[in-house]
């Protein structure tokens, strides 16, 4: 897809799963489970999608899925899947490697959207992508370390501790231009300080949703996750940007959705309904 100066293309990174309750929080699982079937668990399939973005001379991720910093247990317990895709052999596919990364924007700090900014090499916690720079919210970076106790096993120093020591995290404060013609949209009902990133130009714009819109089925106002810290604000958020996408034919990007990375969205009888389906 070409937006503006740059294209853009769906990378996929893995997949994992999660209790089906506690992503649709309040929602029945009899409504739920006819968009995202649960397994015997009521763990629903997830995608770990991030978006490659190349152009202006830069060649930018917007976050980096879980990585591969994951003992046998926690996979297990997240049915962690890299047997089809891993961010690796997905950057292979386009020609690239991880040397060739030039920017590296982490939506919040969550260990399944910065998982994968480091790695493990020769015992040592490093950079994943060693030429890049890293962006994060300042208000997420200072919420992540020190977590309230919901959030504790989410926010994991290993991810985005040794970004900041090794000089490689600017620090973004609100909503702001990060690179030329790509900007931060701040949302704090999933978590303090997480950022939708928003790339437009020529008229056209794509919104990645991260977690206030994981996934397609999350479209409906009220479909929010039990994760999110403050549902209320997450309410208010969700119809802002729904708002702006209706009137403006903006493209929205789904993190986390296992068949359907980008749709348009239509006004209806729910607020807002899927349009056309994008593959990216």
């Amino acid at each position: 897809m070409k937006i503006g100066n740059y294209d853009v293309v769906s990378i996929e990174t893995g997949r994992f799963r999660l209790d089906g309750g506690a992503m649709f929080g309040t929602i029945p699982k009899v409504l739920w489970e006819n968009q995202i079937p649960a397994d015997q668990s009521n763990r629903i399939e997830m995608a770990l999608r991030t978006l490659l973005i190349r152009g202006n001379g830069r060649t930018i991720l917007v976050d980096t899925g879980m990585g591969d910093k994951w003992d046998d247990k926690q996979k297990g317990m997240y049915h962690l899947n890299n047997e089809t895709y891993t961010l690796e052999n997905s950057l292979q596919a386009e020609g690239l490697t991880p040397d060739d990364i030039t920017d590296v924007i982490l939506t919040h700090l969550h260990f399944d959207h910065a998982g994968g900014a480091t790695k493990i090499k020769n015992g040592e916690i490093i950079p994943a992508f060693p030429n890049a720079t890293y962006y994060i919210q300042k208000a997420n970076l200072d919420w992540a370390r020190n977590p309230n106790e919901r959030e504790r096993a989410s926010y994991l120093a290993v991810n985005f501790e040794p970004l900041f020591q090794q000089n490689k995290l600017v620090l973004v404060d609100g909503e702001t231009e990060i690179l030329p013609g790509i900007r931060a949209i701040v949302s704090n009902g999933h978590t303090i300080g997480m950022q939708c990133i928003q790339v437009e130009g020529d008229g056209e714009s794509l919104v990645y949703c991260a977690d206030l819109i994981p996934t397609s089925a999350h479209i409906p106002v009220p479909w929010i996750m039990g994760y999110d810290i403050q549902p209320m604000l997450m309410l208010e958020e969700k119809k802002k940007l729904l708002n702006q996408a209706v009137e403006a034919n903006w493209t929205l990007f789904f993190e986390h959705d296992p068949a359907i990375s980008a749709c348009k969205v239509i006004a209806g009888k729910k607020y807002a309904e899927k349009g056309d389906v994008i593959r990216i």
